[in-house]
């Protein structure tokens, strides 16, 4: 569906726009966190009210952002921007909404595709620039171990719910990278459609589920057999895929052609599409129970709420300019 006009938020009156936001939902509250891209920063706001609480700085080109399990340590990968290299970690204490540390990641630039391992306490991050996952203690900024992908452009990284096994989309060798987490081992790799950037892996890591941005296929990998086939056609930048709690439904993003697609997991099925006119969706994140989604729009400095049970538009969210990664937690900020 066309979603209704929106209202472009500027800089200056973000924050005033933010305490009459439009994008109240009945019943739906907890707490969002979003990079913004252009200007280096991470606003924590209020679903409930849509209110901005803080907005913090980070590294330049702040791009990914994951959380911890209880909702209270954000990490962004500060990218960097244009010719220039980002090598560090923003850490955000979300309920004090403020930066705790920043954890220099040294020789391991371009940081950017993130999740957090099994423990809350360390995360996987790609290093782009140098072909590597590293392995990152949040609360020290220690780096455990580097594990090479040995391939070019490794961008985004999924991980399997046991934290064992990551799979890397190389979005320069046309490859996914699989990748032992506990020893620290390359493992293999298979090629895929040409450019993947969004990658995804079911939890029990029985498929890996890849975006294309030159052919616009989303493909899904067999570890077990290799074999990978077409789920879907025509998604001219699947930018993210995101799967639901329960497994039945994955959501695609699509940058170029502004729209969101849901697929039926199992039959591959096209479900619905909304289309976001003129509204650039990137990072895209869901309720735990699955009744919400959360897509920011980079155009539109803002963040679309959809109802999963309808799959339509139900609110929107004022962010900060070009937002992009985004994450959410049940736990209320104020």
């Amino acid at each position: 569906m066309i979603t209704r006009p929106t209202r472009l938020v500027s800089i200056a009156g973000f924050l005033a726009a933010a305490s009459i936001s439009e994008a109240q939902v009945a019943g739906l509250t907890g707490t969002l966190i979003v990079t913004n891209k252009s200007t280096a920063n991470a606003t924590i706001i209020d679903v409930a009210s849509g209110r901005a609480l803080a907005t913090l700085p980070t590294g330049n080109g702040p791009h990914e952002i994951v959380l911890s399990a209880n909702g209270r340590i954000a990490v962004v990968t500060d990218y960097g921007t244009g010719p220039a290299p980002g090598s560090s970690l923003t850490v955000i204490d979300v309920p004090a909404r403020r930066v705790v540390r920043t954890i220099d990641l040294g020789q391991y630039r371009r940081p950017h595709g993130i999740v957090y391992l099994p423990g809350d306490s360390l995360v996987a991050v790609t290093s782009e620039a140098t072909q590597n996952v590293v392995i990152v203690a949040v609360p020290s900024g220690e780096i455990r171990k580097a594990i090479p992908t040995r391939h070019n452009g490794s961008h985004m990284v999924g991980v399997t719910r046991d934290g064992r096994r990551a799979w890397t989309g190389d979005i320069g060798s046309n490859t996914v990278s699989e990748l032992d987490v506990t020893t620290g081992e390359y493992l293999r790799s298979i090629d895929v459609p040409a450019q993947p950037e969004a990658i995804n892996v079911t939890p029990d890591g029985r498929e890996v589920w890849v975006g294309s941005n030159q052919t616009g296929k989303v493909s899904v990998v067999d570890p077990v057999t290799g074999t990978v086939t077409t789920a879907a056609e025509g998604v001219s930048w699947p930018y993210r895929v995101l799967f639901t709690p329960d497994l039945a439904t994955v959501v695609l993003p699509d940058l170029r052609n502004e729209e969101v697609r849901f697929l039926d997991r199992s039959s591959r099925r096209e479900l619905s599409r909304i289309k976001l006119a003129g509204a650039g969706p990137q990072g895209v994140i869901m309720t735990p129970d699955g009744r919400y989604l959360f897509e920011s729009l980079s155009t539109q400095s803002q963040v679309v709420v959809i109802d999963m049970r309808t799959r339509t538009v139900v609110g929107h969210i004022p962010a900060g300019p070009t937002p992009d990664g985004i994450a959410y937690t049940t736990n209320v900020s104020r």
